[in-house]
């Protein structure tokens, strides 16, 4: 079983402080759902005003189309995984498991058999009797995930539970997270200011900036075409150009500044506002001479090795920071230290975008 979620012009104040504006999203049943965004732009409050530890100031949250008003955390249909995973260091994994059971007073011998059902949905069989000091950080995690389940939620709620883990196994981990989220259907709602994770797992993406939702959609939607400026810079690199906005036509249009002139993409709803151009360094090529358009004359400050790419950074007329991604495929040339360039790119790559939509 698992129930939508739908958010209904939903605000929550503390004292003169608007931690979230008007709130609109309906996540669907078995969806793994989002909010992405920086410390302090309102992804946390939203979850615990979904699971019943914040009212909301205004608006209206139903789950499963069941308005939440008044309902404690306990009367819903929810369980929530704290990023301190809060298991309990004395017992045994299986008893760590079964407590919301416990709770609901199900006898010891269906407790057990439902945590060693668990143990094996998350890849741990064979570990309930082992004490949690015995058990690793991601299987700890999947601990945490197996007792949540135990009481059979209808939604997930997930605070930035990887967050205290190491690279590697936090992006082991996601893998696991998903594998688990389409084995039960539940549907999951994430909180995470990193967006590799938001990106890699998720069905669908909202970002958020000062208590708004700037955006949702779908992670290659929200990676190629965000809808302003704050949604491309949190996710993602970019080179930035400004200047001002000409003509628009067929969904393009030219923008002219201290760096030259450049054509890029434009949404129908950002003409009439400022604007800058927005580019990201693997859509930023490389060349000894000038292109016939979006071309600028950079000099080559920094070159850094990462693996699978090399990163190219360098200074255009005054100082302006540009940088580009080099394939590390062994022909694609790779620019040396005070070399000059021209970083040149798509019109179709680029997007002309407002800044974030915030408070008036």
């Amino acid at each position: 079983m698992s129930a939508g979620i739908d958010l209904d012009n939903v605000c929550c104040d503390f004292g003169t402080f608007r931690a979230v504006d008007n709130a609109n999203v309906s996540i669907k049943p078995g969806e793994f759902f989002s909010f992405l965004g920086p410390s302090g732009c309102g992804k946390t409050t939203i979850l615990r005003m979904v699971s019943g530890f914040i009212e909301p100031t205004q608006g209206a949250i139903r789950i499963g189309g069941k308005d939440m008003r008044g309902q404690r955390p306990n009367q819903r249909p929810t369980a929530l995984i704290f990023q301190n995973l809060a298991l309990f260091p004395l017992m045994p994994i299986w008893e760590n498991i079964s407590f919301g059971l416990e709770v609901r007073g199900v006898d010891k011998a269906t407790r057990r058999k439902k945590a060693e059902e668990l143990l094996a949905l998350v890849d741990l069989p064979g570990a309930a009797d082992k004490m949690i000091s015995q058990l690793s950080g991601g299987q700890k995690q999947r601990v945490a995930i197996a007792r949540a389940l135990a009481v059979e939620p209808q939604v997930m709620l997930l605070d930035e539970p990887l967050s205290a883990l190491d690279l590697k196994l936090r992006q082991h981990m996601r893998a696991e997270l998903r594998a688990i989220q389409k084995r039960t259907g539940v549907t999951f709602i994430y909180i995470t200011h990193d967006q590799g994770e938001a990106l890699a797992m998720s069905d669908r993406v909202g970002v958020m900036s000062q208590g708004r939702i700037q955006q949702i959609a779908e992670p290659r939607d929200i990676y190629d075409n965000p809808v302003n400026g704050f949604v491309a810079s949190f996710v993602g690199e970019n080179n930035i150009f400004e200047g001002s906005l000409g003509p628009v036509a067929d969904g393009m249009a030219a923008l002219t500044g201290p760096h030259g002139s450049f054509r890029a993409r434009i949404r129908p709803e950002a003409e009439g506002k400022p604007l800058k151009l927005y580019v990201r360094p693997e859509h930023t090529k490389l060349a000894p001479t000038k292109g016939s358009e979006n071309s600028v004359e950079v000099e080559v400050t920094e070159v850094a090795f990462e693996g699978a790419f090399i990163s190219v950074h360098g200074h255009a007329a005054g100082g302006k920071a540009i940088s580009a991604e080099v394939r590390n495929d062994g022909v694609t040339p790779v620019p040396a230290l005070g070399d000059k360039v021209y970083a040149t790119f798509d019109a179709a790559r680029a997007l002309l975008l407002p800044d974030a939509n915030v408070r008036g």
